[in-house]
């Protein structure tokens, strides 16, 4: 029989990349989401029965075993952005991580690949960031031959970063950009997914991968990359961090008062620390070159799923080869 591989959060934007790659490499796959009835666009990653969604809250130890029972290996993509409800940044990213990792290791799992982020670190004053380095931590005291990934911004066709910002730019006169000078190092969904099978499979050594890309630009210079592909002319608008800290404040402050009735899913406060700072790969990190794969620029893709942000949409072509005719 096959071997079998759990991953939380498989139908997310990563996951489900991952899923993909996990049936085309002939492992069955257990899809372990909060909402199975939602997530199964993914059976036909594989042969039938292969993909299968199964229910998990990864709060919850019962719930967890039950994912990862007969598992052979594991791999946890569940991550948050923002906090809501029960939402936590701790229970999801740090304590979360540890329950997935310390239950693995008590039901004999061979490998176990964990997704955390460039500027993981326990004392950072970001509680995402914060988390993300606590997860890191007890995923190894429970596994200390697990595999973690840190990648830069994931791209890809199901992002929330260009995605975002170009539906900001469809429907605003002006691109407002928080920390314009920071350094980013977008890195494909799907090599972050090659990385992942590799941890997988045993064709990563255990230990901490930094991913990112080819491409190194700030965050000004990735956003006039995103208007030349959607082919528009927009001011980019620098926002001081002090002006958007207030902003954040203020954001944050309507989610609170409304008990989470009004989602601040704009700008907290705690992305504004981030986007302070530099997410970059350290210099001298292990990163997709030790693994084999040769990563993908950002300029390669964007117009492969930006295209529906144009003024004419999948039409854009033709009208620019309809107006060379006429000049003819």
């Amino acid at each position: 029989m096959s071997k079998l591989v759990t991953i939380f959060g498989g139908s997310g934007f990563v996951g489900r990349y991952i899923a993909r790659r996990m049936a085309k490499e002939g492992w069955r796959v257990r899809v372990a989401v909060r909402r199975p009835n939602e997530a199964l666009f993914v059976k036909p990653y594989g042969v039938v029965g292969q993909v299968e969604p199964v229910f998990c809250n990864i709060r919850d130890d019962n719930s967890v075993r039950a994912a990862l029972h007969g598992a052979d290996a594991v791999v946890n993509c569940v991550g948050i952005l923002a906090e809501s409800g029960k939402n936590r940044f701790a229970s999801i990213q740090s304590e979360g991580a540890g329950r997935i990792a310390r239950i693995a290791a008590q039901e004999g799992v061979g490998a176990l690949v964990h997704l955390s982020a460039i500027g993981a670190d326990e004392t950072s004053d970001s509680a995402y960031s914060r988390t993300k380095g606590e997860g890191e931590a007890a995923v190894l005291a429970a596994f200390p031959h697990a595999v973690i990934l840190r990648p830069s911004v994931i791209f890809g066709p199901e992002d929330q970063f260009f995605n975002r910002f170009a539906a900001m730019v469809r429907l605003s006169p002006v691109l407002p950009v928080v920390g314009g000078d920071t350094k980013f190092q977008p890195v494909f969904v799907d090599d972050v997914a090659q990385a992942a099978v590799a941890g997988v499979t045993g064709r990563a050594a255990p230990g901490i991968y930094e991913l990112g890309g080819p491409d190194v630009e700030s965050f000004r210079a990735l956003m006039q990359m995103l208007l030349r592909v959607i082919e528009r002319r927009k001011t980019i608008v620098d926002v001081p961090l002090g002006v958007a800290k207030l902003m954040a404040t203020a954001l944050d402050l309507g989610q609170t008062l409304t008990l989470g009735l009004l989602a601040n899913g704009t700008l907290t406060r705690d992305q504004v620390k981030n986007l302070a700072r530099d997410n970059v790969v350290t210099p001298g990190a292990k990163g997709l070159a030790d693994l084999g794969i040769q990563p993908t620029a950002i300029e390669a893709v964007l117009p492969e799923y930006l295209w529906s942000f144009r003024p004419s949409g999948q039409y854009s072509a033709i009208k620019a080869s309809a107006k060379n005719l006429r000049k003819t």
